[in-house]
C-alpha cells in the first residue's frame, strides 16, 4: 500500500513520502490541530477538503463551555475549508467514515484517534498520528512513513458457544503483550478469521493498538467488498499480500478449545479465562465502543438480556446512528430498556474519562472497550475488558459471570 502511495518500490525499513487519501481529526485533538495549522499556514486551503473529515465522537453533546468552544472551532474550520463534518449526532469517527463510503482498499489514512488502524479490515493503511503530522497532512496531502516489519498471525479452529472475536483477540494479546508489536504491521489469516463477519473483524483490528502495532490488516472477503461497493462511489480494487511476502515472524493459534477471556485491571494483556475471576463483584457494565458497538454486538447482548433484569448499572452505546436505527427496527431498544439498561446516543462513551458513567473510587466495571489502564475511567476504579456476551451475563448477576451454553 505504501509503495503504491509513494510511487516507489519499497522494503522494510525504508522511509517514504506517501500520498494521503484521507486525513481525519476528532473533537478531542482536532482543536489542537486547527490551532497549529492556523499558526503555521494561516488561512491557506487544505490540500483537498473532500479528503479531510472532522468527526465528533467523544464529548457529545458538549459537556461544558470549553468543549462547546472547541467543537465550534471545528465546525468553523470545516465550513471554511469545505471538509466533511460529522457532528454530534453521528457516532464513532472510524465507523462513520466507513459507513459513509470514505474508506476503501489501498487507501492511506491518518487520524488523531489511536484506533484508526481498525480500518485495516477494509484493506486500508490507517493509523493514528500526532498533531503535527495531521497538520502536515492537511497542508501537503502526504506524510512520511517507515515501512514496518510484518507479523503474520494464523488462527484456526471454530469458536464455540459464547466465545467471540473479543475473546480471540484478548487471547492473542495475552501472548503478544502490549509491547510485543511496536510499530509492526499485523496480518490476520486462517479459517477462524475467514469465518468472522465484519463486526468481528473490526473487533480484532481495533485492538492492534493495544499491542503497540502500527496497523492491523485483514484481507477483505466477498462480504466486505460488497459492503464497500455499496457505500463508495469510487472504483474498488482488490488487495491481498504478495505471494512472496516476507514476515518477521509467523504466529499460529488454534482456538478450537478457547474459553471466554477477560482482561483484568490494569492492562489489556492481563488476560485470564473468565472462569478464573468468576464471582468478582462489579458495579457497572458498558457495552459499546469502536471495538464492540456494532449491531451484531448489541444483538448478542439483547439475546442474553431479553426478559431479564440487570443487577448493576448497565450502559449500552451503539457505535453509530445507523446502528441505532437498525437496533430500533428490530426491537433491541425495547429489550434493553425493559432489562433496566441505560441506552445512550452513539459515540465513544466509556472508553475514557469525560463521559457520563465514570466510576467512583473502589468501583469495578466490565467493559467491551479496548483499554483498562489505571485511572482511565476514574481514580481508584477497576476495569475488566470482555466480550458483549460476558458483559451481558455479568450485568444479570452483579458479578463477573462466565458465559454459559444455555441462557437462564
Amino acid at each position: 500500500i505504501l509503495g503504491n502511495a509513494s510511487g516507489t518500490k519499497v522494503k522494510v525499513g525504508d522511509r517514504v513520502w506517501a500520498r494521503l487519501d484521507l486525513v481525519t481529526m476528532r473533537d478531542f485533538g482536532g482543536p489542537n490541530v486547527i490551532q497549529e495549522y492556523r499558526e503555521n499556514f494561516g488561512k491557506k486551503r487544505v490540500f483537498n477538503g473532500q479528503k479531510v473529515a472532522i468527526t465528533f465522537d467523544l464529548h457529545i453533546p458538549a459537556r461544558d463551555e470549553k468543549v462547546a468552544a472547541n467543537q465550534k472551532l471545528c465546525r468553523e474550520f470545516a465550513q471554511e475549508q469545505k471538509t466533511h463534518l460529522f457532528d454530534v449526532n453521528t457516532g464513532i469517527g472510524q465507523h462513520i467514515l466507513f459507513e459513509n463510503g470514505t474508506v476503501k482498499p489501498w487507501d492511506v489514512i491518518i487520524g488523531t484517534d489511536s484506533h484508526m488502524n481498525l480500518l485495516g479490515v477494509f484493506g486500508a493503511f490507517a493509523t493514528g498520528v500526532g498533531t503535527t503530522d495531521i497538520v502536515a497532512g492537511l497542508a501537503y496531502g502526504k506524510l512520511w512513513f517507515r515501512i514496518p516489519e510484518t507479523i503474520k498471525i494464523i488462527v484456526t479452529g471454530r469458536l464455540k458457544g459464547w466465545t467471540q472475536a473479543k475473546d480471540l483477540i484478548l487471547y492473542i494479546l495475552k501472548k503478544i503483550k502490549t509491547d510485543g508489536a511496536i510499530y509492526k504491521a499485523l496480518e490476520f489469516y486462517g479459517s477462524t478469521i475467514d469465518s468472522l463477519d465484519l463486526a468481528g473483524r473490526i473487533t480484532i483490528a481495533s485492538m492492534v493498538t493495544e499491542m503497540s502495532g502500527k496497523i492491523g490488516f485483514i484481507e477483505p472477503n466477498k462480504a466486505v467488498y460488497q459492503y464497500i461497493k455499496k457505500r463508495s462511489r469510487k472504483k474498488i480494487k482488490t488487495i491481498k499480500a504478495d505471494k512472496d511476502a516476507s514476515y518477521e515472524k509467523i504466529l499460529k493459534f488454534d482456538v478450537s478449545n478457547l474459553k471466554p477471556q477477560i482482561a483484568c485491571p490494569h492492562s489489556p494483556d492481563n488476560v485470564k479465562d473468565v472462569s478464573e475471576v468468576e464471582g468478582a463483584k462489579i458495579d457497572q457494565v458498558f457495552i459499546g465502543s469502536c471495538t464492540n458497538g456494532r449491531l451484531e454486538d448489541l444483538q448478542v447482548a439483547a439475546k442474553i438480556l431479553k426478559n431479564k433484569k440487570v443487577k448493576v448499572r448497565t450502559i449500552i452505546v451503539p457505535a453509530t446512528m445507523e446502528v441505532v436505527r437498525e437496533s430500533l427496527k428490530i426491537g433491541l431498544y425495547e429489550i434493553f430498556l425493559n432489562a433496566g439498561c441505560i441506552v445512550i446516543n452513539p459515540g465513544c462513551a466509556l472508553c475514557t474519562t469525560g463521559h457520563p458513567g465514570i466510576l467512583a473510587p473502589g468501583e469495578a466495571m466490565v467493559s467491551t472497550s479496548n483499554r483498562n489502564f489505571i485511572g482511565k475511567l476514574g481514580k481508584g476504579a477497576n476495569v475488566y475488558l470482555a466480550s458483549a456476551a460476558t458483559a451481558a451475563f455479568s450485568a444479570l448477576k452483579g458479578y463477573i459471570k462466565n458465559p454459559i451454553a444455555k441462557i437462564y
